[in-house]
């Protein structure tokens, strides 16, 4: 070492003093002390050279571990002080008083040092000598962790080394493990430089960290990681909401579900959900933001570790509840002596809970059907039963509720026929109540016919004559009433009543035939029948029928004696028997009226009308007359007689005709009437020409001459009136007029008006020369404007 070659140098002139006094004051009886003293690397120790009082002369050596040689450190005597220069291998050296101070203290310190002092006492002199053994420490540097393999894998083993560079002996080491999650921990029994971990797996995954200690110093490490790769493991699969069954989890329906997956592995693991067998999602977590029936499934999470390419897989069962549609249904059905109450609500998954409550507590449960047989006796009218419905799915209960009343009045008993009365059908009815009531038919001797019915109960017998006379039983049943009510009815061949058997009529009137229904079961079929055995039917032919309860009324309007006279019957039939009751309608003739005679029979004007008068001969009562005509051609093809006028009053004798074509001969004749009876015709006659007669012509040619004179005058004074410088004589003459009369200057324009009555009558011998020749008045206006 270098301070130890340096040690070996030529000691100085300083020291060669001591040393002869050492050696001098050996023959005396020097004063020797041993100690030993500790110093740490680095820091500072001061060496005491004895307890004695300041000396003369000091001296320090050193002798290194291992060697016998001494070597000068240095000296002084108190007034100066030498340093050997290789003492630098000791580290800062320095002298105080006659202590020797080692300042950075190095580890080639280590040995024996020896301190020689020169006292003087009581005029002697004398030499101590101190003996010190220096140790110097060495404080431990810090620790490192060295893994034999960062990264292990789960089952091999790891080998953990706490590294220290240097440190005074005995060093001690201790360990500590934190993991990731969680709080440190110390590894208790763990003291050695080395930690071996066999097997290796995940708990001891995390940091490690090593602390090491001796007399000097305590270190610790750096954390070193170790990553223990694993897994990975069976996933975990969770299910948010969490609702669990027998086979896995379910949800209800549109609700939002989270299902998650985890597989512990390092380093973490690759998801894939499957559904079914069809991947659905990547991830550890897989949301269905609404679910359906269709999610229902198997769900897979498959787990892959990239590292060590392992996989692991886990299924879980989803199902998807939903409730079933609408609400629970409630139905009572009738039962002898009982109620049996049955709610239903059928479907939805898992099926509903159902449960009845009753006035008397709690009844029977089920799931989608519950039937709850519940004794009568207790039960009073308005009593309610009410079925709750429970379904995971739903927040809410869901409820029905029945309320048992009984029906009123009573059962009703009625029969009828079927077609081609092959059978008879009894039907009994009993409506309303809940549960509706029992029907049941028995025979007269009690004896139940066919099984019982609900509200309506039907029985059908084959049609027997020996039927007639038996009577039958309806019987209701209803818990809530007691006895129980019946209906009765007997089977009876029907029978007839009519009012009158005979009924006469005159001729167009209206006649009424009246037949009543006495009795019959099944109820009986009316009609009537004609003269002719056919059966009546209204209609153009005149008849009217009209039911009024068990009656069935004909009508005869307009009769006829030769179409409605005779006898009819009223028939009745039902499937036991038939009845019949006949009625005789007479029709009579009104008597036949006077004869008739015709008068006088002319032509009009152009020969397009005619005027007839007549005259009644002999007695008879009448109500009209009826004109006939025809063409009148000679020989025997004459035309048919056709109404010339019709519905004319009794009082009447004359009659005026219209609309003849002039170029036809007419012949016409006369019948009177009484009512639909017709008299004899009277004689057929021609019209004849009215007698010529100039009177008429020469008083209108006149009168028309007057006129047009009148009007001519007239305007001529008129003209006058306006323009007298024309005519001023005439002008003169009708000025005082004008003045007379100044009420015709407010008129826009000159006016004159002139009217001519022709007299009001003309005589004349023929009534129908008179109705030709009517006075005509006349009235004529002319207007000038000049």
């Amino acid at each position: 070492m270098v301070g130890q070659r340096a040690l070996r140098r030529p000691p100085g002139l300083l020291l060669l003093t001591p040393f002869c006094l050492l050696h001098l004051g050996a023959s005396g009886q020097p004063y020797e002390d041993a100690v030993s003293i500790q110093g740490v690397r680095g820091s500072s120790v001061e060496l005491a050279c004895g307890s004695q009082p300041a000396p003369l002369v000091v001296f320090w050596s050193f002798t290194p571990l291992g060697s016998l040689v001494p070597r000068p450190v240095a000296v002084t005597n108190g007034a100066e002080s030498k340093v050997e220069a290789g003492a630098s291998a000791l580290g800062t050296v320095s002298l105080r008083n006659s202590s020797l101070v080692l300042g950075e203290l190095r580890e080639g310190a280590r040995g024996h040092f020896l301190c020689q002092a020169l006292h003087e006492a009581g005029g002697q002199l004398r030499t101590t000598y101190s003996h010190i053994s220096l140790t110097v420490l060495v404080p431990v540097s810090k620790p490192q962790v060295r893994l034999s393999e960062p990264s292990p894998v789960e089952g091999t083993y790891v080998v953990a080394t706490c590294a220290v560079r240097e440190g005074t002996e005995p060093v001690i080491f201790a360990w500590q493990h934190q993991a990731p999650r969680g709080p440190g921990e110390t590894l208790v029994g763990v003291t050695e430089r080395l930690f071996q971990l066999d097997p290796v797996n995940r708990m001891h995954l995390g940091w490690y960290m090593c602390s090491a200690h001796n007399a000097v110093n305590r270190l610790s490490s750096d954390e070193a990681f170790l990553d223990v790769i694993y897994g990975p493991d069976d996933p975990v699969i969770t299910v948010e909401p969490p609702h669990f069954t027998e086979e896995g989890f379910w949800a209800s329906e549109k609700e939002e579900v989270t299902l998650s997956c985890l597989a512990a592995s390092n380093p973490p693991s690759h998801y894939v959900w499957l559904c079914d067998h069809t991947q659905v999602h990547t991830g550890p977590t897989y949301t269905i933001t609404s679910t359906s029936r269709a999610h229902t499934g198997l769900y897979t999470c498959l787990a892959h570790n990239s590292r060590l390419d392992t996989r692991t897989q886990t299924t879980v069962q989803l199902t998807i509840y939903y409730p079933p549609e609408g609400q629970p249904s409630c139905a009572v059905l009738p039962t002898f002596g009982a109620v049996t109450l049955v709610c239903t609500w059928p479907g939805g998954l898992p099926a509903a809970q159902l449960l009845w409550e009753g006035p008397q507590g709690t009844g029977p449960a089920a799931l989608s059907n519950v039937t709850w047989s519940h004794a009568a006796t207790p039960l009073a009218n308005s009593s309610v039963f009410t079925c709750t419905g429970q379904h995971p799915a739903l927040a809410l209960l869901a409820l029905c509720r029945i309320t048992l009343w009984e029906p009123l009045r009573r059962p009703t008993c009625r029969t009828m026929a079927t077609t081609e009365d092959q059978f008879i059908m009894l039907s009994c009815e009993w409506p309303g109540g809940e549960p509706p009531a029992l029907l049941s038919w028995l025979d007269g001797q009690q004896q139940p016919l066919g099984s019982s019915s609900p509200s309506l109960a039907v029985h059908v017998l084959q049609a027997q004559e020996d039927l007639a006379g038996r009577e039958f039983i309806c019987r209701g049943t209803h818990p809530l009433r007691v006895p129980d009510p019946h209906c009765r009815l007997q089977l009876e061949a029907p029978q007839l009543a009519v009012a009158e058997a005979w009924v006469s009529v005159l001729e167009g009137g209206e006649a009424w035939l009246a037949c009543a229904l006495l009795g019959g079961m099944p109820p009986a079929q009316l009609l009537w029948l004609g003269p002719q055995h056919l059966p009546v039917e209204p209609g153009p032919s005149g008849f009217m029928l009209h039911h009024e309860g068990t009656q069935l009324r004909l009508g005869i309007q307009a009769a006829d004696p030769a179409h409605h006279g005779g006898t009819y019957h009223c028939v009745a039939h039902n499937t036991l028997g038939s009845s019949s009751q006949s009625i005789q309608l007479e029709v009579l003739r009104y008597p036949a009226p006077p004869n008739v005679t015709i008068s006088s029979l002319t032509y009009g004007r152009h020969r397009r009308e005619v005027q007839m008068q007549w005259a009644i001969r002999g007695p008879g009562n009448l109500t009209g007359f009826l004109v006939q005509r025809r063409a009148s051609v000679p020989g025997p093809g004459a035309g048919a007689w056709e109404t010339a006028a019709g519905d004319i009053e009794p009082e009447s004798r004359t009659r005026r005709l219209g609309g003849l074509d002039p170029g036809v001969l007419y012949a016409f004749r006369v019948l009177a009437l009484n009512h639909h009876t017709t008299g004899h015709p009277s004689e057929v006659k021609i019209p004849a020409d009215p007698p010529f007669s100039a009177y008429p012509a020469v008083l209108g040619a006149a009168g028309t001459g007057m006129v047009v004179a009148t009007v001519a005058s007239l305007l001529v004074f008129q003209y006058a009136a306006r323009h007298p410088e024309t005519f001023p004589c005439l002008g003169q003459l009708l000025a005082p007029m004008e003045q007379s009369h100044p009420h015709s200057d407010s008129m826009e324009g000159p006016e004159a008006q002139a009217g001519i009555e022709t007299p009001s009558t003309i005589p004349g011998s023929d009534p129908a020369q008179e109705s030709m020749d009517v006075p005509v008045n006349v009235t004529i206006t002319v207007t000038a404007t000049p």
